[in-house]
């Protein structure tokens, strides 16, 4: 049982591996630059882990009993259950995510076939492609392979996955977060805010990556921009107000 659910934690660090670099090459393609997709710090996209992982263990059994099933129906039913996990998957991330940081990471609206620019069929069929591929070829080696290693090898590289991933999501959180509320908030003073922003951007590497990969960065940096002109402004106007008052004051006197 712990030798079985250690597979599966390596499988999940491998495909969330294998998933990033898939987005880094798709942005590579679309915007010809490196593009460093993802909420975690790592080189990984769990996304991918998880979609990966739920449809070896669900359609595992599956394949090991359609002896009595023709290719093609095999294929079909699966593919059903791929798309349903894949899309499932995909939907309630992108739901989560909005609701905890008020931003999307992915959005399908262009495309047609969305539901809620979630989830679109133009990304769920090269998706089923894949997670055939999984399913089929993939999985099945690689669980080979990890099953004749050292059992404490495994011990050893399930456990550092785990510390790995929950010092990753506890660390990404909080900068994300931060970051997030930084962007929403409309103080006047202008030192504050530049303060704040450089906590998070120029302390470490780890900020500026995970500040390059959130969505509408761009419109977050405007608008804090935005506001530090504006305290500028204010800073300027209240200067003039009170050199103004000073010379008034000494009008009088004279």
């Amino acid at each position: 049982m712990l030798k079985s659910l250690e597979i599966y934690i390596i499988l999940f660090m491998v495909y969330s591996v294998i998933g990033w670099i898939m987005e880094v090459i798709l942005g590579l393609i679309e915007r010809h630059k490196f593009v460093n997709r993802g909420f975690l710090i790592g080189p990984y996209c769990p996304i991918y882990g998880f979609g990966a992982v739920a449809i070896t263990i669900l359609l595992g059994n599956f394949m090991k009993t359609i002896n009595d099933v023709s290719l093609a129906d095999s294929i079909w039913i699966s593919s059903i259950v791929i798309i349903c996990i894949c899309g499932a998957l995909e939907y309630f991330t992108s739901y989560i995510m909005e609701k905890l940081f008020h931003a999307r990471w992915w959005d399908y609206k262009r495309f047609k076939f969305n539901i809620n620019g979630r989830i679109c069929l133009e990304t769920l069929v090269p998706f089923t492609v894949i997670g055939q591929f999984i399913l089929r070829f993939a999985s099945p080696a690689l669980i080979n392979a990890l099953t004749n290693l050292p059992v404490l090898f495994l011990h050893i590289l399930a456990g550092t996955i785990v510390v790995l991933l929950i010092v990753d999501v506890s660390v990404s959180y909080n900068i994300i977060h931060s970051f997030k509320r930084i962007s929403n908030e409309t103080k006047d003073s202008t030192e504050e805010i530049t303060k704040k922003v450089k906590e998070i951007i120029s302390k470490s590497w780890r900020g500026r990556r995970l500040v390059s990969a959130f969505p509408d960065v761009d419109v977050i940096r405007k608008r804090i921009r935005q506001t530090v002109e504006e305290g500028k402004e204010k800073i300027e106007r209240k200067k003039k107000e009170i050199e103004d008052l000073i010379e008034k004051k000494q009008k009088n006197k004279e």
